[in-house]
């Protein structure tokens, strides 16, 4: 839609975007990764992966994965760091705030464990930018009947 000579994005790029700029504040050193949960179109929580409160960045500290060669997608607990999807599960939970029926935004496929999560809170569909070496997630939310869209992003 062109509002003012401006193309004004849809809701699904408008809250994509916002999942982008959180992964930017990402302390992870593999990947940087930002989600956001979204109900009625309204912003409720949002998270990027990295390092608890109060923890010593991955920067300072290292990279755990990378020392044990640890390849993506497996072995989840030997990280340092949590979630994007995680982070923004725990940020809504610690402001008393309920995801049930809302939309995750991700820059990538949640991981099985967070599926997992996002299932039992009651999030309803995920739309999300990349893939994620975890075939059992898709598995798992297909057989949820979790609404899940692969959004394309445009060409330079």
């Amino acid at each position: 839609m062109l509002t003012g000579g401006r193309a004004r994005p849809d809701w699904d790029t408008y809250f994509m975007d916002m999942a982008k700029l959180a992964a930017r504040r990402s302390s992870c050193l593999r990947r940087a990764v930002g989600a956001v949960l979204v109900k009625d179109r309204r912003l409720l929580a949002t998270g990027y992966n990295g390092v608890p409160s109060g923890v010593t960045h991955c920067e300072a500290a290292g990279c755990l994965r990378e020392r044990l060669s640890v390849p993506s997608g497996e072995r989840h607990e030997l990280c340092r760091g949590l979630h994007a999807e995680q982070n923004a599960i725990i940020q809504a939970a610690f402001h008393g705030v309920s995801i049930r029926d809302a939309v995750l935004y991700c820059t990538n496929l949640p991981c099985i464990i967070c599926a997992k999560m996002l299932i039992n809170a009651g999030v309803r569909r995920i739309v999300y930018l990349e893939g994620y070496s975890d075939t059992l997630t898709r598995e798992m939310l297909s057989e949820v009947g979790m609404d899940l869209l692969k959004m394309e992003v445009p060409g330079p």
